[in-house]
């Protein structure tokens, strides 16, 4: 492994915190519906848990609310369970064949409980990517101590990896400033 190879790795597990930062984020309920709220769940499909969008058609009839249309008429009840005893709070009602889910307005006191959440989320992932900054380094000094590598290209190498570090998590305050001001519009 040489110095590209490590720098290419450690950039792209960064990426991947910041993209699992973002995955995760969106799960966490704003005053707004969208469908990808709903993947999580999973639903009891003639005995195996299935994912609600592989069962049902899952779309957003308005701003707040989200229509799940059962592809069979049984699986109304079981996909109505499923989202009432999610830990999302939310009160699925069903008219016919289509279970409607609308999204409650957001307290102020929960607003700030989400807002906890979400900065405990970004502190988890800014920790990542300095574990990865960590390894990097880490794998810099055994290049250096083998003599695979000169001093100064593995202090360039580490500055780089730091320049990489820096970069990623100032991506992960822009995330999580976004998700902060989304979680305060009202």
């Amino acid at each position: 492994m040489n110095i590209a190879d490590i720098k290419k790795s450690a950039e792209q597990k960064m990426l991947k915190s910041v993209e699992a930062l973002k995955h995760d984020l969106s799960k966490v309920r704003t005053g707004r519906a969208h469908t990808g709220l709903l993947d999580h769940l999973h639903v009891d499909y003639y005995g195996t848990p299935m994912p609600i969008n592989q069962c049902a058609n899952v779309t957003l009839s308005d701003a707040r609310t989200i229509t799940v249309q059962p592809w069979e008429k049984k699986m109304i009840a079981p996909i109505e369970k499923a989202i009432r005893d999610s830990d999302l709070g939310l009160n699925p009602a069903t008219s016919g064949d289509v279970i409607r889910v609308p999204m409650p307005a957001l307290t102020e006191e929960r607003r700030r409980d989400l807002i906890k959440v979400v900065r405990h989320e970004a502190e988890n992932a800014r920790v990542a990517v300095r574990n990865i900054r960590r390894d990097a380094n880490d794998h810099l000094k055994k290049l250096l101590k083998d003599h695979a590598v000169a001093e100064d290209d593995e202090r360039h190498a580490q500055t780089d990896v730091q320049k990489l570090t820096d970069r990623f998590i100032a991506d992960i305050d822009k995330v999580l400033s976004a998700k902060e001001a989304d979680l305060m519009a009202i």
